[in-house]
């Protein structure tokens, strides 16, 4: 493959399934005239997060559906050509479990799943964590997934880059900060934060990153969009900033890649025997 046409979403998606399709469906057509071949969706696209983090008020789950089902189906006939690839964000049921999951899906149907393995705050009690971090072969190239909280943890991302992911797409609902929030999501240290993991995963890692999030509110919760595509370089190639959108970049993936590993060799200069001990493997 030579150029990469990727986009990142920021938008807001409730409980409401078929106003959800309806959204995923515009902005695809967005993408797709852009050129997109990698459309990376929030954490939670298909009915919501959680209406708050605290375990106070609303403490209604989203609807939970099967990845092996009518939703998922839908999402992938969505995606349509099989050379477009699109991740999305569900609550998915597994008997009476329920994960906060993640699936890569493109018209021939399910490529890849990832369980949110990190949970954070009062997530855990609505929630059962996932155990594994694996990348997968698609039609853009060997991706990795992770959801939100994931990306707090270097361990995370470097497990799929381990695994030879050359994208990662990280889905997120992450909002502003809980307490001292600033009017101004730009000037807030949960949109800072935010900012910072997404530029450090895909530079120690030497990746492509691709982060989309959640904008607007829901429940108790703002979300600080900042969907944003960034090299591995660490350098931010496009973002929605605070607001909704579409972030849009084309990227040489085979040239990016052998110029940024080529140059500093931060997967092959690990040593793992030093840090097993530290990290508790």
């Amino acid at each position: 493959m030579s150029t990469l046409s990727v986009a990142a979403v920021a938008a807001n998606f409730g409980r409401d399934l078929d106003e959800s399709f309806g959204r995923i469906e515009t902005l695809l057509g967005q993408a797709r005239e852009r050129g997109a071949q990698l459309v990376v969706l929030p954490e939670a696209t298909l009915g919501g997060y959680l209406a708050n983090l605290d375990g106070a008020g609303d403490v209604s789950l989203p609807p939970a559906l099967d990845v092996d089902g009518p939703q998922v189906r839908r999402l992938a006939a969505l995606a349509g050509a099989a050379d477009l690839v699109v991740t999305a964000g569900l609550c998915e049921a597994d008997g009476t479990t329920r994960y906060n999951t993640a699936v890569a899906v493109h018209g021939d149907g399910v490529l890849g799943v990832h369980r949110k393995v990190h949970q954070p705050l009062g997530e855990g009690a609505s929630y059962a964590a996932g155990d594994r971090f694996a990348a997968f072969d698609t039609p853009v190239g060997r991706l990795g997934m992770m959801i939100c909280y994931d990306k707090a943890f270097p361990e995370a991302a470097r497990a799929l880059a381990v695994d030879g992911a050359q994208i990662v797409a990280c889905m997120s609902a992450w909002p502003a900060a809980r307490t001292h929030s600033a009017p101004d999501l730009a000037d807030d240290r949960w949109t800072r934060r935010f900012d910072l993991f997404d530029r450090a995963r895909a530079l120690e890692n030497q990746l492509l990153w691709v982060s989309a999030n959640q904008s607007g509110t829901f429940g108790s919760l703002r979300f600080v969009a900042s969907a944003k595509i960034v090299d591995s370089g660490g350098d931010v190639l496009a973002t929605t900033g605070t607001g909704p959108g579409i972030a849009h970049a084309e990227v040489d993936l085979d040239a990016m890649l052998a110029g940024a590993r080529g140059g500093m060799f931060h997967l092959r200069d690990r040593r793992a025997d030093v840090y097993a001990a530290a990290v508790g493997a």
